[in-house]
């Protein structure tokens, strides 16, 4: 039997980060994957695809150019769905080719199979060709990831009604579609195909979505999905769902009302990937949506040497977070120190536009009673945001009246999620809103947003220095 001091189950960004964390401390390392090939989720069906079909759906569309050229204008008159898969392709294997590469580099193994638990310190790896071989491990870390969920009463046929994973396989881009689930998948999805021009009507059982994100931005968010025709039915459900002799698909909803369509995406919510992990036999046990508890400090599952990290966690199932609970969980389970990560990190939602935040909302604000105010910039005022052809983009900085530090940041518009990352570093470095008054930021870019915002609040703040 082979002997390993850390054995990693799922090769996704905990899975890997971790692996290559515990190899660089020389520690003998295995990372298991039962994909055709490493990378996870993240790689294949979730992070890097929806991102690059994001990306290719605006350069195609000419979304980004709409501005100035009006609603009309494309970049390819027929976008079809080949051309979304063309570039999926390349990037991808650049993708593999690099965390190959990585393992390779840090000397870490790599194997295919489905691994599950023969005991704590034992598990069993099914190869493809059916061979069994048992591996021992000091230590285990469980980066499996999720996996969509995909209830009974929802008739999958992966051509019409369809889940996230399918949805990269699709042979036509539909002319109408039907996303069920509010949630950060479903908006990413439907936000793209919707600049792809396709009818898109979001439903969820929920009135409200992004319930984490600051309600300004919300609203500013959902202001630009209604004005471009995006259908939003929340606070209602689909009792029943049907394919049509057409080829169609009909929904019926609990208030009675039915839509027609050519396309529906169920994307409300996922599953850990636990199921074929053989739980029972070390007596660790999921929760309902197939998640792991684990200490949050050092990701340590209620069986000693056993860690998890990443989305089959729960929130916030973010690739960058999953990154850094995977290299703490591996410190940790090797015996080295681990610092906790600095308080505040961003989330980035990549729908169009995009959103992100970092931070203390203004809703938490209130409920924690602390006073503040808020700075606010429109990308419009820029004149970069001018030279963009931007009429939308909202930047939002909140501060302490008290401290006249920030406290929050968060971002509707074209680059917000490279933007965040200004906003991150004054708040974990505990930055006033001096700063943004008194820095200067190259012009023009959309990074001018921030003195903007920051001359917003100080003119209601006043200037603590002639008040000193």
């Amino acid at each position: 039997m082979f002997q390993y001091d850390l054995v990693v189950v799922g090769s996704g960004p905990a899975g890997r980060r971790g692996a290559i964390q515990a190899a660089k401390l020389g520690k003998k390392v295995l990372v298991i994957e039962q994909g055709k090939r490493v990378g996870g989720v993240s790689v294949h069906t979730g992070t890097i695809p929806s991102k690059t079909l994001r990306e290719t759906a605006l350069n195609l569309s000419g979304w980004r150019e709409r501005g100035f050229y009006g609603r009309a204008y494309r970049v390819k008159d027929e976008i079809s769905a080949e051309d979304l898969r063309r570039r999926l392709l390349i990037t991808l294997d650049h993708e593999v080719e690099v965390l190959e590469h990585q393992f390779a580099r840090n000397r870490v193994q790599h194997m295919r199979g489905k691994a599950s638990f023969v005991d704590a310190s034992t598990l069993q790896i099914v190869k493809d060709d059916g061979e069994t071989i048992q591996v021992a491990a000091n230590s285990v870390l469980l980066a499996v990831g999720t996996k969509p969920f995909r209830p009974d009463y929802m008739p999958f046929d992966g051509k019409t009604i369809i889940d996230s994973d399918e949805l990269l396989d699709i042979e036509e881009l539909p002319r109408s579609m039907v996303v069920i689930g509010a949630g950060v998948i479903g908006i990413e999805y439907a936000t793209i195909f919707s600049a792809l021009d396709t009818a898109v009507t979001l439903l969820d059982p929920k009135s409200t979505m992004l319930d984490f994100i600051d309600k300004e931005i919300v609203e500013d968010f959902t202001y630009q999905l209604r004005d471009r025709n995006m259908k939003l039915l929340l606070g209602q459900k689909a009792d029943k769902v049907e394919k049509l002799d057409n080829g169609k698909v009909q929904l019926t909803l609990d208030n009675g009302r039915h839509l027609t369509t050519d396309m529906v995406l169920f994307a409300a919510g996922r599953m850990g990937a636990t199921d074929t992990l053989n739980l029972p036999a070390i007596g660790l046990e999921a929760d309902n949506r197939g998640r792991l508890k684990v200490n949050p400090e050092t990701f340590e599952t209620s069986v000693p040497g056993i860690y998890a990290a990443g989305d089959v966690v729960g929130f916030p199932s973010l690739a960058s977070t999953s990154m850094e609970q995977g290299r703490i969980a591996a410190r940790v389970a090797v015996g080295a120190v681990a610092k906790e990560p600095p308080k505040y990190f961003p989330y980035g939602i990549y729908a169009v536009p995009e959103i992100s935040t970092c931070g203390l909302t203004e809703e938490e604000m209130k409920e924690r009673g602390i006073p503040y105010e808020c700075g606010i910039a429109r990308f419009r005022e820029t004149s970069r945001g001018h030279i963009m052809g931007l009429d939308t983009g909202l930047l939002k900085l909140i501060f302490s009246l008290k401290t006249r530090r920030l406290l929050g940041v968060h971002i509707v518009g074209e680059g917000a999620t490279e933007l965040v990352h200004i906003g991150q570093a004054v708040l974990n470095l505990k930055g006033t809103v001096e700063y943004f008054v008194e820095n200067t930021f190259n012009y023009p870019t959309l990074a001018e947003a921030y003195k903007i915002a920051g001359l917003d609040a100080w003119n209601r703040m006043g200037d603590i220095k002639s008040e000193l």
